[in-house]
Protein backbone atom coordinates (compact mmCIF):
# COMPACT_ATOMS: atom_id res chain seq x y z
CA UNK A 1 0.00 0.00 0.00
CA UNK A 2 1.18 3.28 -1.20
CA UNK A 3 1.95 5.96 1.66
CA UNK A 4 -0.36 9.14 1.90
CA UNK A 5 1.57 12.13 0.40
CA UNK A 6 -0.59 14.39 2.80
CA UNK A 7 -0.95 13.39 6.57
CA UNK A 8 -2.97 15.62 9.41
CA UNK A 9 -3.28 13.49 12.53
CA UNK A 10 -4.88 15.44 15.63
CA UNK A 11 -4.15 18.32 14.46
CA UNK A 12 -5.45 21.80 16.87
CA UNK A 13 -5.14 25.35 15.98
CA UNK A 14 -5.92 28.39 17.52
CA UNK A 15 -6.37 32.26 16.02
CA UNK A 16 -5.22 34.59 18.94
CA UNK A 17 -7.70 37.02 19.62
CA UNK A 18 -12.00 37.86 19.76
CA UNK A 19 -11.47 37.49 15.80
CA UNK A 20 -9.98 34.53 15.68
CA UNK A 21 -11.48 30.72 16.46
CA UNK A 22 -9.89 27.43 16.95
CA UNK A 23 -9.57 24.71 14.30
CA UNK A 24 -8.96 20.75 15.14
CA UNK A 25 -8.53 18.20 12.54
CA UNK A 26 -8.47 14.52 14.05
CA UNK A 27 -7.56 12.95 10.98
CA UNK A 28 -7.02 13.60 7.33
CA UNK A 29 -4.97 12.11 4.13
CA UNK A 30 -4.72 12.18 1.05
CA UNK A 31 -3.09 9.73 -1.35
CA UNK A 32 -0.40 9.86 -4.14
CA UNK A 33 -2.36 11.19 -7.66
CA UNK A 34 -5.62 11.53 -5.37
CA UNK A 35 -8.42 13.91 -6.73
CA UNK A 36 -10.02 15.46 -3.47
CA UNK A 37 -12.20 18.37 -3.57
CA UNK A 38 -12.70 20.08 0.11
CA UNK A 39 -16.33 22.40 -0.06
CA UNK A 40 -16.92 24.66 3.12
CA UNK A 41 -18.31 28.60 3.14
CA UNK A 42 -16.10 31.45 3.69
CA UNK A 43 -14.75 31.56 6.90
CA UNK A 44 -15.64 28.10 7.63
CA UNK A 45 -12.07 27.23 8.35
CA UNK A 46 -10.76 26.45 4.75
CA UNK A 47 -8.08 28.77 4.61
CA UNK A 48 -7.26 28.31 7.96
CA UNK A 49 -6.53 24.49 7.08
CA UNK A 50 -4.30 25.44 3.25
CA UNK A 51 -2.19 27.55 5.94
CA UNK A 52 -1.37 24.55 8.20
CA UNK A 53 -0.63 22.09 5.28
CA UNK A 54 1.41 24.90 3.30
CA UNK A 55 2.90 25.49 6.82
CA UNK A 56 2.71 28.94 7.01
CA UNK A 57 1.04 28.62 10.84
CA UNK A 58 1.81 25.90 12.97
CA UNK A 59 -0.30 24.16 15.22
CA UNK A 60 -0.35 24.58 19.02
CA UNK A 61 -1.03 20.07 19.10
CA UNK A 62 -0.79 17.55 16.54
CA UNK A 63 1.73 17.10 13.51
CA UNK A 64 1.12 17.69 9.38
CA UNK A 65 3.02 15.04 7.90
CA UNK A 66 3.92 15.66 3.60
CA UNK A 67 6.16 13.23 1.94
CA UNK A 68 6.40 11.46 5.10
CA UNK A 69 8.05 14.87 6.98
CA UNK A 70 6.39 16.42 9.85
CA UNK A 71 6.06 19.89 8.86
CA UNK A 72 5.28 21.06 12.06
CA UNK A 73 8.48 20.00 13.88
CA UNK A 74 10.25 22.27 11.23
CA UNK A 75 12.10 25.77 11.97
CA UNK A 76 10.27 28.42 9.93
CA UNK A 77 13.25 29.00 7.34
CA UNK A 78 13.04 24.38 7.29
CA UNK A 79 9.29 24.95 5.86
CA UNK A 80 9.36 27.68 4.11
CA UNK A 81 12.23 26.00 1.71
CA UNK A 82 10.01 22.13 2.06
CA UNK A 83 7.06 23.70 0.80
CA UNK A 84 8.85 25.17 -2.03
CA UNK A 85 10.16 21.68 -2.68
CA UNK A 86 6.84 19.66 -2.50
CA UNK A 87 4.12 22.08 -3.06
CA UNK A 88 2.83 23.65 -5.77
CA UNK A 89 0.21 26.55 -4.92
CA UNK A 90 -2.54 28.25 -7.22
CA UNK A 91 -4.14 30.92 -5.28
CA UNK A 92 -7.45 32.36 -5.65
CA UNK A 93 -6.33 35.64 -7.69
CA UNK A 94 -3.30 33.61 -9.01
CA UNK A 95 -0.77 35.93 -7.59
CA UNK A 96 1.42 36.69 -10.62
CA UNK A 97 4.08 39.22 -10.99
CA UNK A 98 2.52 41.30 -13.49
CA UNK A 99 5.75 43.39 -14.87
CA UNK A 100 7.45 39.49 -14.58
CA UNK A 101 7.14 37.70 -18.13
CA UNK A 102 5.40 34.34 -17.87
CA UNK A 103 8.83 32.57 -17.96
CA UNK A 104 10.01 34.25 -14.84
CA UNK A 105 6.55 33.57 -13.16
CA UNK A 106 6.90 30.10 -14.11
CA UNK A 107 10.11 29.38 -13.22
CA UNK A 108 10.10 31.64 -9.77
CA UNK A 109 9.49 29.03 -8.10
CA UNK A 110 12.16 26.78 -8.97
CA UNK A 111 14.85 29.81 -6.98
CA UNK A 112 13.96 27.84 -4.12
CA UNK A 113 13.90 24.32 -4.86
CA UNK A 114 16.88 22.84 -5.80
CA UNK A 115 15.80 19.70 -5.84
CA UNK A 116 12.36 20.35 -7.90
CA UNK A 117 15.06 22.77 -10.09
CA UNK A 118 16.50 19.53 -10.88
CA UNK A 119 13.01 17.30 -11.77
CA UNK A 120 12.17 20.22 -14.04
CA UNK A 121 15.25 19.67 -15.70
CA UNK A 122 15.76 22.03 -18.53
CA UNK A 123 13.61 24.45 -17.22
CA UNK A 124 12.47 26.58 -19.68
CA UNK A 125 11.59 24.20 -21.87
CA UNK A 126 10.13 22.01 -19.62
CA UNK A 127 8.13 25.55 -19.16
CA UNK A 128 7.43 25.82 -22.90
CA UNK A 129 5.90 21.97 -22.80
CA UNK A 130 3.72 23.11 -19.89
CA UNK A 131 2.33 26.35 -21.51
CA UNK A 132 2.10 23.84 -25.03
CA UNK A 133 0.12 21.52 -22.99
CA UNK A 134 -2.29 23.91 -21.11
CA UNK A 135 -3.02 25.45 -24.79
CA UNK A 136 -1.18 28.48 -24.16
CA UNK A 137 0.31 30.63 -27.56
CA UNK A 138 4.02 29.61 -28.70
CA UNK A 139 5.61 32.80 -27.79
CA UNK A 140 3.72 33.13 -24.16
CA UNK A 141 7.09 32.85 -22.27
CA UNK A 142 8.37 36.32 -23.48
CA UNK A 143 4.90 37.61 -22.74
CA UNK A 144 4.74 40.50 -19.86
CA UNK A 145 1.95 38.24 -17.21
CA UNK A 146 0.29 41.49 -16.78
CA UNK A 147 -0.71 41.85 -20.39
CA UNK A 148 -2.48 38.79 -20.52
CA UNK A 149 -6.23 37.31 -20.16
CA UNK A 150 -7.83 36.35 -17.12
CA UNK A 151 -7.90 32.42 -18.66
CA UNK A 152 -4.38 32.61 -19.89
CA UNK A 153 -3.22 34.20 -16.27
CA UNK A 154 -5.09 30.83 -14.38
CA UNK A 155 -3.10 28.33 -16.81
CA UNK A 156 0.30 30.27 -16.11
CA UNK A 157 -0.68 29.58 -12.64
CA UNK A 158 -0.59 26.43 -13.09
CA UNK A 159 2.39 25.65 -15.34
CA UNK A 160 3.90 27.64 -12.26
CA UNK A 161 2.28 25.14 -9.57
CA UNK A 162 2.93 22.03 -11.44
CA UNK A 163 6.71 22.21 -12.56
CA UNK A 164 9.34 20.05 -10.95
CA UNK A 165 6.51 17.16 -10.42
CA UNK A 166 5.81 18.45 -6.73
CA UNK A 167 4.07 15.49 -5.12
CA UNK A 168 1.40 18.42 -3.50
CA UNK A 169 -0.99 20.33 -5.48
CA UNK A 170 -2.98 23.03 -3.38
CA UNK A 171 -5.61 24.77 -5.48
CA UNK A 172 -7.59 27.54 -3.74
CA UNK A 173 -10.72 28.21 -5.30
CA UNK A 174 -9.27 28.65 -8.84
CA UNK A 175 -12.46 28.28 -10.64
CA UNK A 176 -14.77 30.98 -8.29
CA UNK A 177 -14.81 33.35 -11.39
CA UNK A 178 -15.29 31.21 -14.11
CA UNK A 179 -18.99 30.19 -16.07
CA UNK A 180 -19.75 26.20 -16.07
CA UNK A 181 -17.93 25.25 -19.44
CA UNK A 182 -14.82 27.33 -18.24
CA UNK A 183 -14.47 25.59 -14.68
CA UNK A 184 -14.94 21.98 -16.80
CA UNK A 185 -12.67 23.05 -19.24
CA UNK A 186 -10.18 24.26 -16.62
CA UNK A 187 -10.42 21.17 -14.75
CA UNK A 188 -9.80 18.80 -17.45
CA UNK A 189 -6.76 21.00 -18.25
CA UNK A 190 -5.74 20.54 -14.47
CA UNK A 191 -6.47 16.85 -14.11
CA UNK A 192 -4.55 15.95 -17.00
CA UNK A 193 -1.23 17.49 -15.98
CA UNK A 194 -1.81 16.74 -12.24
CA UNK A 195 -2.30 12.77 -13.10
CA UNK A 196 0.43 13.41 -16.29
CA UNK A 197 3.92 14.18 -13.34
CA UNK A 198 1.50 11.67 -10.17
CA UNK A 199 0.66 14.74 -8.17
CA UNK A 200 -1.86 14.56 -5.45
CA UNK A 201 -4.31 17.85 -5.61
CA UNK A 202 -6.33 18.89 -2.86
CA UNK A 203 -8.94 21.95 -4.13
CA UNK A 204 -10.87 24.01 -2.12
CA UNK A 205 -14.46 25.43 -3.08
CA UNK A 206 -17.31 26.26 -2.13
CA UNK A 207 -19.48 24.98 -4.99
CA UNK A 208 -20.78 21.41 -4.89
CA UNK A 209 -21.65 21.09 -8.26
CA UNK A 210 -17.35 20.35 -8.99
CA UNK A 211 -17.96 17.49 -6.84
CA UNK A 212 -18.55 14.33 -9.77
CA UNK A 213 -14.93 15.32 -10.87
CA UNK A 214 -13.33 14.46 -8.00
CA UNK A 215 -12.17 11.06 -5.96
CA UNK A 216 -13.61 12.61 -3.27
CA UNK A 217 -15.70 15.57 -1.83
CA UNK A 218 -15.79 16.45 1.57
CA UNK A 219 -17.13 18.93 3.38
CA UNK A 220 -14.73 20.95 6.09
CA UNK A 221 -17.24 20.07 8.90
CA UNK A 222 -16.31 16.26 7.70
CA UNK A 223 -12.95 16.37 8.60
CA UNK A 224 -12.33 19.64 10.87
CA UNK A 225 -14.51 21.06 13.99
CA UNK A 226 -14.08 24.68 14.63
CA UNK A 227 -15.21 26.89 17.78
CA UNK A 228 -15.61 30.81 17.27
CA UNK A 229 -15.12 33.02 20.27
CA UNK A 230 -18.29 34.51 21.59
CA UNK A 231 -19.75 37.94 20.77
Amino acid sequence: MTDPVLTLSGVVFCWPGRAGFSLSVPAFSLSPGEKVLLLGESGSGKSTLLSLICGTVQPEQGSVCIADTDISALSGGARDRFRAEQIGVIFQQFNLLPFGTVADNILLPLRFAPERRARAGNARQTASELCDQLGLPEDVLQARAGTLSVGQQQRVAVARALIGQPPLIIADEPTSALDADSQAAFLDLLFGQAAAQGSALLMVSHDARLAPRFDRALRIEDIAHTERPAA
